[in-house]
């Protein structure tokens, strides 16, 4: 997959998408971050990227012009463009995967007020937000998104099962996990889990999932299919 990131900090990457497991796969090609400056589709003396918005109020606006340029070069016909933004649809497990199936994805990444309407109408497939709170710019949003969905391609983390035994992966959150040692401080692994009985385990599993879900995520369990 081939990711490229509009900015106005192109430095800032790769961040921490260069370490670990998202930073050994792009090493090994399995997929491909750019970071690309968007002064340089302004030709100003001073690469000027913003403006006063219309009608008045606090801020400056990204410009329409200097962005329409930037896609114009950068978008290609299997290409999805996403803006970050507060406004946006709170990014999810869901959009994950599905992000992750994409050939070409073009994060345009948010800066002072927000950006020139024109330009979301003409090429902004879609506005992500990752979640009910403001940030200084869009570039941390876009890593996020970039880390959760690329882990999701095949081949990225070590074994590919990894990703469909986890939080959100169907709709709860994850059970308790236990390693050795079996005791510390009095406290010992569930016996279920050395009982060697895997459909015993399984239902553990499951049913730990549901009530932790219900406890702390009631918005999601209330969602939930029943029947799982």
């Amino acid at each position: 997959m081939k990711i490229d990131v509009l900015t106005l900090f192109p430095e800032i990457f790769p961040g921490p998408l260069g370490s670990s497991i998202i930073g050994r796969a792009i090493e090994a090609k399995k997929i491909e971050v750019n970071p690309i400056d968007l002064r340089n589709y302004a030709h100003d003396r001073h690469k000027t990227v913003d403006d006063k918005p219309y009608g008045g109020g606090p801020g400056m606006l990204m410009k329409a012009d200097v962005l329409f340029e930037a896609l114009t070069d950068l978008k290609k016909d299997d290409t999805l463009v996403i803006l970050t933004t507060p406004r946006g649809e709170v990014f999810n497990q869901k959009q994950a995967e599905r992000l992750s199936l994409e050939k070409h994805i073009l994060f345009v990444c948010g800066h002072y007020e927000g950006v020139d309407q024109r330009f979301i109408d003409k090429f902004v497939d879609l506005e992500l937000s990752i979640g009910d709170y403001v940030m200084t710019n869009g570039n941390l949003p876009a890593m996020v998104m970039i880390d959760a969905l690329a882990r999701l391609i095949p081949g990225v983390l070590g074994k590919d099962e990894s990703s469909s035994d986890e939080s959100f992966s169907n709709g709860l959150l994850e059970y308790p996990q236990y390693t050795r040692p079996y005791e510390i401080d009095g406290m010992r692994v569930p016996d279920v889990l050395i009982s060697g009985n895997h459909a015993e385990i399984a239902r553990w599993r499951l049913n730990q999932s549901k009530e932790l879900t219900k406890s702390r995520r009631p918005d999601l369990y209330s969602k939930l299919d029943k029947n799982i």
